[in-house]
């Protein structure tokens, strides 16, 4: 079982282990080890969100990457699917993006890319996190002159715009397009506005001013409110919400109504299928996803396929079943047939063009999918058992399933990044869904909780 390793690589609160400056040197280090080339300098790249504990750790990096004779090359601020555009195509053999994606600010984390821009495995996360815990590690390093270099990546922001709108269709305009975008005083601060002005859209760009501690402070794709309120205002067509890193996006329509992750895959599914280009006719979600994206699928005639939380276990599912498309209610998704990783930016340049394509109000697209009420909380926990073998939790779910029935479900997990427990309860009605979560949240903060 893998201790350091979460659902989305090493993550905790900067300065504290794993996330102190000894650690992440070596982590440097074991990465430059891990993926060494034989009789030539291995290259690193490396980069970060906005945090104020980014550079110090990107330091760190730097400093282990460099002591093992491999070259560190620095994009600076990028979006977390930019590192991982930039290792495919410069030739990197890894990739590490510094951020805790939508986690405050005093949190930080490490996620990595092999060559091929695509997420370690499980199998790689456990040998290179073997590698981590050796007692004998870290090993000697190489000698003074063969100590590695560090480079820094020019034009980085104009890579990943230029790569970006090569995903979209040739006639492809939006010079008549209002849009306002949340960039979260994150990674996606100057290369959103510079994407959406280069397509020539009216734009107004909101948090993009970051000082290092106001990432996702009340602002993203976890707090849409002031989107929702300028794009009224504006009377904006779309309004489009960024995480901390960029590899997520969630969007209000005209109305200012929210949009999750499983209603902007509901839109894109029908558009790829329209296009034919919805590769073996499936999609792919966690089991979090809304029971509305499995009717309207099903609707359609598309195959929808579930797996465990998580986007790393999406991307497995997705290669081995030949699909195109997966993603998260959260807002994380996957478009294989354009990049090997989550993409806000291009989750939302699909999404407006399922708009332009259809020459409908984002409203109206929406409506083909119900929503069925969902109520979620978050309980810190002291520890992480099975949730089966506390006595007191299980029946209490298993007293919820029972009254549900057919009319909804439940779903107990641990998140993989932090000390909490997540509870979700999908049912017929907002009261009802209310009601037994917070049952069941009571049950775990009284059995786990801090």
């Amino acid at each position: 079982m893998k201790t350091l390793f979460g659902t989305d690589g090493v993550r905790g609160v900067a300065n504290e282990y794993p996330m102190t400056s000894e650690m992440v040197v070596k982590i440097g280090r074991a990465v430059a080890y891990f993926f060494q080339k034989k009789n030539t300098r291995s290259k690193i790249i490396v980069g970060k969100d906005t945090r104020i504990s980014g550079d110090m750790i990107e330091q760190g990096l730097v400093s282990g990457i460099c002591s093992m004779g491999s070259d560190a090359y620095l994009s600076g601020i990028l979006p977390t699917p930019g590192i991982a555009f930039l290792t495919a195509s410069m030739g990197g053999d890894a990739g590490l993006v510094i951020s805790a994606s939508h986690n405050p600010f005093y949190d930080n984390g490490i996620k990595i890319f092999q060559k091929d821009g695509f997420k370690l495995s499980d199998e790689t996360e456990t040998k290179l996190e073997r590698l981590l815990l050796d007692k004998h590690f870290p090993i000697r390093g190489q000698t003074i002159q063969y100590t590695g270099r560090v480079k820094y990546i020019e034009d980085v922001e104009k890579r990943y715009v230029d790569f970006l709108l090569q995903t979209l269709p040739n006639d492809f305009c939006i010079k008549d397009m209002k849009i306002v975008i949340d960039c979260s005083n994150g990674a996606t601060y100057r290369v959103a506005p510079q994407l959406f002005n280069r397509l020539g859209a009216d734009v107004e760009s909101l948090f993009v001013q970051p000082d290092g501690k106001n990432i996702n402070n009340g602002c993203g794709s976890e707090h849409t409110q002031v989107l929702a309120k300028k794009v009224r205002e504006k009377k904006a067509e779309i309004g489009l919400a960024f995480d901390g890193d960029g590899d997520r996006m969630v969007a209000v329509d005209e109305l200012g109504n929210l949009l999750t992750g499983d209603q902007i895959l509901s839109i894109c599914s029908r558009l790829m299928k329209q296009k034919g280009t919805l590769k073996n006719n499936r999609v792919v979600t966690t089991v979090m996803s809304n029971i509305g994206l499995k009717i309207v699928l099903n609707d359609m005639g598309v195959k929808h396929i579930t797996t465990q939380v998580g986007d790393r276990y999406v991307l497995e599912k997705m290669i081995s079943d030949g699909a195109v498309l997966g993603g998260e209610d959260s807002g994380h998704m996957l478009f294989l047939d354009h990049h090997t990783t989550g993409d806000g930016i291009l989750t939302a340049l699909k999404l407006i063009e399922a708009m332009k394509k259809e020459s409908r109000p984002l409203s109206v697209l929406n409506r083909k999918m119900n929503l069925f009420p969902q109520s979620l909380l978050n309980v810190s926990v002291k520890r992480k058992p099975d949730i089966q073998k506390v006595p007191e939790i299980s029946d209490t779910i298993k007293s919820v399933e029972t009254s549900l029935g057919r009319e909804g479900r439940v779903l107990v997990r641990y998140s993989g990044t932090q000390p909490l427990c997540r509870i979700m309860v999908e049912g017929p009605t907002i009261e009802t869904t209310r009601n037994y979560c917070k049952m069941i949240a009571d049950t775990v903060q009284r059995e786990l909780g801090k």
